[in-house]
């Protein structure tokens, strides 16, 4: 999905983003309207002048441009607000640290997210998402976000720990990575410092989570270190702290900087990209039927999907990747030049801001036609052909592209396919979609009704005096020029 072919010379356009404002430059238009203000960009240019706060920024709104800055990770470093905002809270993880120290990083956690280990996880995958339906009833009011947050934070703590975290941690790193996400978008698009030095609620808040979150970390990897030795991904960041085999030798620091970095993208990205799917399909009744087709087909006995069933799975797939297309969980990226260089023939010097949006290319018309319609026919095979190389980036490109994205879709997909197996969620009366863009894009708070389909879900008892009340559902044409009003919550 993020190959890159260079389309032919052009005469790329420069310009800037109007309605600066002293000190917060577009701050307001991003923190109030981050979708809208995203896709009036092009408007203005190839590349376009932003400001975040009083720093300039140069976005990059043609897809050439992108994977120019994505194929140079040398020239074009991570770093930038987010990845400033990011380093402070996770450390030097593989997703966060320089290019210098990239290729150590990930050549030691390669092995652990190859095609062959997922597969090895798939049921443990299939173990969480039943027991993370298996509380639901006919007719409940069902917190998917919650839910989706608790299965995706489930199953990284398995892959990272062998078991999952007890019931009341895992909630409380809920808690926290929700509040997380939300600060760090606000301390990106107005990196003022002295906003969130201010005693304030908010800002109490969010330094209490990222504190939490830290502990939470630092006790896993404390009671390992006591505990018996584990094939899991903790174990081999612990043996490489003694060079076990004669490895390259990392530091403890390190160790903890891998393991935040791991939680905290694979719990909320995952869990983000699960509740847009349930999302889109309860406003798609029509989509949702073709995948009840394929699901009952394929998941005859109602067990969750195994290694050999996921290949099958055509359209499950189809819809996440659309999903991804729509409403890509990592929506907003930063990257810092290193040197002196040019980009859309612009002249950019050393430690210049430049952003790309994945939101913004998987939404331009030129490239996906109809982009606000959700249509998994899109990426049916012998339909994805048509689609621009390097359209679409959901999970980057290059040498930086996310490592764990096996693993995500892996999981997303048993989700997904169990969940449409068993059970058909509905929009409560009166819904209306609102997206809260943080530092990651996707419904918060979303609540659906939960109602049995035909056949009984596994391990969930029949209840004869369930009745299931009954919901209007009126599909919606998701408009990315005019969404994300006033949905980034507080700092």
């Amino acid at each position: 999905m993020s190959g890159f072919v260079p389309g032919p010379a052009r005469d790329w356009t420069v310009g800037t983003a109007p309605g600066i404002f002293p000190f917060i430059g577009h701050g307001i238009a991003l923190v109030r309207r981050p979708l809208a203000f995203l896709n009036s960009l092009p408007g203005h240019g190839d590349l376009v002048e932003v400001r975040l706060g009083p720093q300039r920024a140069w976005m990059a709104c043609h897809p050439d441009l992108v994977h120019q800055v994505l194929r140079d990770p040398r020239t074009f470093d991570k770093g930038g607000p987010l990845y400033d905002r990011l380093r402070m809270l996770l450390g030097d993880g593989v997703g966060t640290c320089r290019h210098q120290d990239h290729r150590r990083q990930r050549r030691l956690l390669q092995p652990d997210f190859r095609k062959a280990r997922v597969a090895d996880q798939v049921r443990l995958m299939g173990d969480e998402v039943e027991s993370v339906c298996r509380a639901w009833r006919a007719g409940q009011v069902v917190d998917i976000s919650a839910a989706m947050l608790d299965l995706s934070t489930r199953v990284v703590s398995r892959v990272l720990f062998s078991d999952s975290l007890d019931t009341a941690t895992a909630a409380q790193m809920r808690r926290c990575l929700a509040t997380v996400v939300r600060g760090m978008f606000v301390r990106t698009v107005m990196p003022v410092n002295a906003l969130f030095r201010v005693p304030t609620l908010a800002n109490r808040r969010y330094r209490h989570a990222s504190e939490r979150l830290r502990a939470i970390v630092d006790a896993a990897i404390a009671q390992r270190r006591q505990g018996t030795p584990r094939d899991d991904l903790l174990g081999a960041l612990l043996a490489a702290t003694r060079a076990d085999g004669g490895g390259t030798v990392i530091t403890d620091q390190e160790v903890h900087g891998q393991v935040m970095t791991l939680m905290f993208a694979g719990a909320e990205s995952t869990a983000l990209c699960l509740s847009s799917a349930v999302e889109l399909l309860g406003r798609h009744p029509e989509e949702e039927r073709r995948l009840h087709s394929e699901v009952d087909a394929v998941l005859a006995s109602g067990q969750p999907p195994g290694p050999d069933e996921l290949p099958r799975l055509v359209r499950t797939r189809c819809v996440l990747t659309e999903t991804l297309r729509h409403r890509p969980p990592g929506w907003l990226f930063t990257r810092i030049t290193t040197r002196e260089t040019e980009l859309a023939g612009h002249r950019l010097p050393q430690g210049a801001t430049v952003m790309f949006s994945p939101y913004l290319l998987h939404h331009d018309p030129a490239l996906f036609p109809d982009p606000d319609r959700f249509l998994p026919d899109r990426w049916l095979p012998g339909q994805a052909v048509a689609v621009p190389p390097g359209a679409m980036i959901p999970f980057g490109a290059g040498s930086r592209k996310c490592i764990g994205e096996t693993l995500a879709l892996a999981e997303a997909t048993v989700a997904v396919a169990f969940i449409a197996r068993h059970w058909r969620l509905r929009h409560l009366p009166g819904y209306t979609e609102r997206l809260r863009p943080a530092a990651s894009l996707g419904p918060r708070g979303l609540v659906m009704i939960s109602e049995p389909r035909a056949r009984r879900p596994v391990a969930t008892p029949h209840r004869a005096d369930a009745s299931t009340p009954g919901t209007t559902v009126v599909p919606v044409v998701h408009d990315s020029r005019t969404a994300g009003g006033n949905d980034v919550h507080d700092a």
